[in-house]
């Protein structure tokens, strides 16, 4: 029964988060190389505030359906703080899910996960981050003392383990 719950409020945070309205607004993108991500601050599943730490060295955005199910399936089989030992965190969109389906399922489904999910929750907020990016896919975002220094999109859970495992010193060298 927990499974069917949790398999219909995913359904619910993803369905919401494909939605392409508010993109065409005119505003500066925020995930490009140069720009600074030091003044994210969001809040995770259980409303904690974040930031980005002076370690974190990759963002993991996942703006649809898809995307957040790959990174969630994938760090849901990881050690409770696999993220914060590879010096990455994780941004699910779910801004475009209407508040009562928010409180009502999405939350209380992300509460399952044992990994940190900070959430993009409002659509001002999230429309810089999804300009200009391909929102279908997983976004990394690697960054060198809060700016950002790569954007790349991928899509498998082969992938997503890489880029996390990755150090950015490694990354940076390839660059």
């Amino acid at each position: 029964m927990k499974n069917i719950i949790i398999g219909v409020l995913a359904t619910f945070l993803l369905f919401g988060c494909s939605s392409k309205s508010g993109e065409n607004k005119n505003v500066e993108p925020k995930l490009v190389v140069g720009k600074s991500l030091a003044d994210l601050e969001l809040k995770d599943q259980f409303e904690k505030p974040h930031t980005l730490n002076a370690e974190t060295d990759k963002v993991i955005f996942a703006f649809d359906k898809e995307a957040a199910h790959t990174c969630n399936d994938f760090f849901n089989t990881q050690k409770q703080n696999y993220l914060q030992e590879h010096h990455a965190q994780f941004i699910a969109d779910v801004s475009a899910a209407p508040s009562i389906i928010r409180s009502l399922f999405i939350l209380p489904g992300l509460k399952d996960f044992k990994h940190i999910v900070l959430l993009l929750d409002d659509k001002e907020i999230a429309t810089p981050y999804r300009k200009n990016i391909n929102t279908t896919k997983i976004v990394v975002v690697t960054i060198l003392d809060k700016k950002i220094t790569a954007v790349k999109t991928i899509t498998t859970t082969q992938e997503l383990k890489k880029v996390v495992e990755q150090t950015a010193k490694d990354e940076n060298a390839l660059n």
